[in-house]
């Protein structure tokens, strides 16, 4: 069962990561450990050629991981990025990019998830790959 709901990590998203929430990121569907969320197109996310920006992707990819990790374990407020890793595989179009995240292992300090990102549309055709590591704080009973 999932500890976190759509509602509570978009406002997460607005209200404490708001480098991302200000892109405007929709979730719209939180599992145990998996994420789906939206990104609506916006003119200010391209980059020279047309094409959505790197750090764009990387900052919807990463706060998808975070709301799969949030998922898991509860609102963690001090849980952070350790890592990221992201492989862009093709130009994405200009629409609303899809964001489908998933935790591949959560122990108690350490998660590791991966996210892979679409073109409105396209959902056969990935754009962008990402893996994260996220460090959890120890509990206050540890």
């Amino acid at each position: 069962m999932t500890k976190l709901s759509n509602a509570e990590m978009d406002r997460i998203a607005r209200e404490e990561v708001p480098a991302v929430g200000q892109y405007g990121v929709r979730f719209e569907e939180i599992g145990d450990g998996t994420a789906r969320a939206v990104l609506p197109y916006q003119e200010d996310f391209l980059r020279p050629g047309g094409t959505v920006s790197g750090p764009v992707m990387m900052g919807l990819a990463d706060v998808v991981v975070y709301a799969c990790v949030l998922s898991r374990i509860g609102i963690v407020k001090l849980a952070v990025t350790t890592s990221l890793n992201a492989n862009f595989l093709r130009r994405p179009k200009p629409v609303d990019l899809i964001a489908e995240g998933r935790l591949l292992k959560c122990g108690k300090r350490l998660a590791y998830g991966e996210v892979t990102l679409f073109s409105t549309g396209e959902e056969d055709d990935p754009v962008c790959h990402v893996t994260a590591t996220y460090s959890i704080p120890p509990r206050e009973q540890e």
